[in-house]
């Protein structure tokens, strides 16, 4: 974040601004905000100690903070301008310009900083003025956003019309980031051609995709580094392979994607980094044979730093693998981190995912009515399990795959398996667990069904 001086200026009182048809309170007494650094930022930005002296609650898991601060924050008008950046014990929450009701009904970290108030909630919804942690924050930069728009929700799986902004976890944003094209140029496309044209060049760039693009079912187009791939309401990609090949920094949103012939839906291969999958609808069907259509997404050949998410995978044999074989491709070993958090698989045969030699994080996925495996372990890689939870499916977790070595599992007691058949472990349970904290955006198991249903897809209306 780059470092701004910190000018404490006259405040504006939002008194007669909304944010969800909510009035914004005026200043409140006794709530102030430490101007002294209370340790070093990780950023070159100061961190200043947040005071709870005066915290209130507003309802459910949301309590607010009224102080002076250097900025004024987010209005009616400006509803994404706030560039605070909350943390609880050094660790960043969010996401940030959180509509008030959903900090109220799923808190897990998300806040507001409207006006000259503060409204946020704990990591894992417990009162700040009780738990023991030290809340803390920075201001300056730029607010993050995607094209135009910005979130306002997490958790849930809602979207703005211009696709997820700032709630992304996991391994894409680690050792570095995914951005995508913000910054670049933002163009809409609606035919094949335009499509492969606009992906091409590793100039950053923002494509709309509208409509419904039609390929032969083994088309392939190319996608360079930079882009964000973000469809518009019905957008819907058929018959065509996205190829990510020796390429970084990709982010693809809001798309439904169906029959594709070639090799996967989205292809991640030979060294590629940084991608992040998000709010997407995969399918096939299960009527033409195991080997007529392709993955709905592959990740090998020592790719990494990938994060899937809130995205549906469904009515198909194969769905997802992560490295395609074992013999010959120990250059896999010490790559393929990638984590799939708030998935939906069901009616698929097998392979959600299956993984030889990775890193793999998986939390919060909801399988349904799977008909072999859901999720294998082989070649020594380890595959960490947090709160999944696995609706009669035959075989939740195995590493006992047709003679391969196995890999290890870790976190299996998390996960909810309702009328499920047995796990096939083979090898010790793993401890195991991502260098990265996640817990601010871990559901408990038994919400799984009901968030997934209600947020996982490509959801945008309107």
């Amino acid at each position: 974040m780059a470092v701004l001086s910190m000018v404490f200026s006259a405040i504006i009182l939002f008194g007669s601004c909304k944010k969800n048809g909510e009035t914004s309170p005026a200043t409140l007494s006794g709530s102030t905000l430490s101007d002294s650094t209370s340790y070093a930022s990780t950023s070159t930005s100061t961190v200043y100690n947040i005071s709870l002296d005066g915290l209130k609650s507003d309802g459910g898991y949301a309590y607010k903070i009224g102080y002076p601060l250097p900025q004024n924050g987010d209005s009616n008008t400006s509803p994404s301008v706030s560039t605070l950046r909350l943390f609880e014990n050094g660790v960043e929450l969010g996401p940030a310009h959180s509509v008030h009701q959903d900090i109220r009904d799923y808190g897990k970290g998300r806040f507001s900083h409207w006006g000259t108030t503060l409204y946020f909630s704990a990591s894992d919804n417990t009162n700040p003025a009780t738990n023991g942690r030290k809340y803390t924050y920075t201001m300056g930069g730029t607010p993050t956003t995607s094209g135009t728009g910005t979130t306002t929700t997490g958790t849930t799986g809602t979207l703005t019309t211009t696709g997820v902004s700032n709630a992304l976890m996991g391994y894409a944003m680690v050792n570095g980031t995914t951005t995508g094209g913000a910054g670049g140029q933002t163009v809409t496309v609606s035919t094949l051609a335009d499509l492969k044209t606009a992906v091409s060049g590793s100039t950053p760039k923002i494509i709309y995709v509208s409509g419904h693009i039609l390929g032969s079912g083994d088309v392939p187009i190319y996608v360079s580094s930079n882009k964000s791939i973000i469809g518009k309401p019905g957008a819907i990609i058929e018959g065509v392979s996205l190829y990510i090949f020796t390429v970084s920094n990709i982010i693809i949103q809001n798309i439904t994607f169906r029959n594709y012939v070639t090799d996967a839906a989205v292809m991640m291969k030979f060294a590629t980094h940084h991608v992040w999958v998000d709010h997407c609808d995969f399918a096939t069907d299960r009527n033409h044979g195991w080997t007529y259509w392709g993955k709905d997404m592959s990740i090998t050949r020592a790719s990494d730093y990938i994060t899937v998410s809130w995205s549906r995978f469904h009515d198909t044999n194969l769905s997802f693998l992560i490295s395609g074989g074992i013999a010959g491709n120990e250059e896999d070993i010490g790559h393929l981190h990638v984590t799939l958090h708030h998935n939906f698989w069901y009616n698929v045969s097998e392979r959600e995912p299956d993984m030889n030699y990775g890193s793999v994080h998986v939390f919060n996925n909801y399988h349904l009515n799977n008909g072999g495996y859901s999720l294998g372990a082989r070649a020594g890689g380890n595959v960490r399990t947090d709160n999944e939870y696995f609706s009669g499916c035959a075989k939740p977790l195995t590493t006992n795959l047709a003679g391969d070595p196995p890999g290890y599992f870790s976190g299996v007691t998390t996960n909810i398996y309702s009328n499920c058949g047995a796990n096939d472990i083979t090898t010790s349970i793993s401890s195991w667990v991502p260098g990265y904290s996640y817990s601010a955006v871990l559901d408990p198991a038994a919400n799984v069904p009901s968030i997934i249903q209600k947020g996982s897809g490509a959801i945008l209306t309107n």
